[in-house]
């Protein structure tokens, strides 16, 4: 199966009172998500746009990258394919319910 798509990305900042503000927008010809995120510079640091842009952009974009990823499990779910679910990364492990060297 051959197939070709283009989606289209832009990110637009803002930045306000030390506080800079990214809206990242994917167009995929027939949806549209939007990530958001923000940065802002601490009081006592030199105020420097690029790192607050590249900050705030940075967010936005994981942010639609988390949305992009949670579309396709949803899509997946729904072709009966679900993906196994997250794990959690800390506590205790699921599969150790006894532990034969602590007595239980």
């Amino acid at each position: 199966m051959t197939h070709n798509a283009e989606w289209k990305v832009g990110v637009s900042l803002t930045e306000e009172g030390g506080t800079t503000r990214a809206r990242a927008v994917l167009d995929t010809g027939t949806g549209q998500l939007v990530g958001r995120g923000s940065a802002r510079c601490n009081p006592g640091d030199a105020e420097v746009a690029s790192i607050g842009d590249e900050l705030a952009a940075s967010r936005a974009m994981r942010d639609l990258a988390g949305q992009l990823s949670r579309a396709a499990d949803r899509d997946l779910a729904a072709m009966g394919v679900a993906p196994d679910p997250p794990r959690t990364a800390y506590g205790w492990p699921q599969d150790a319910q006894t532990r034969p060297d602590m007595g239980h």
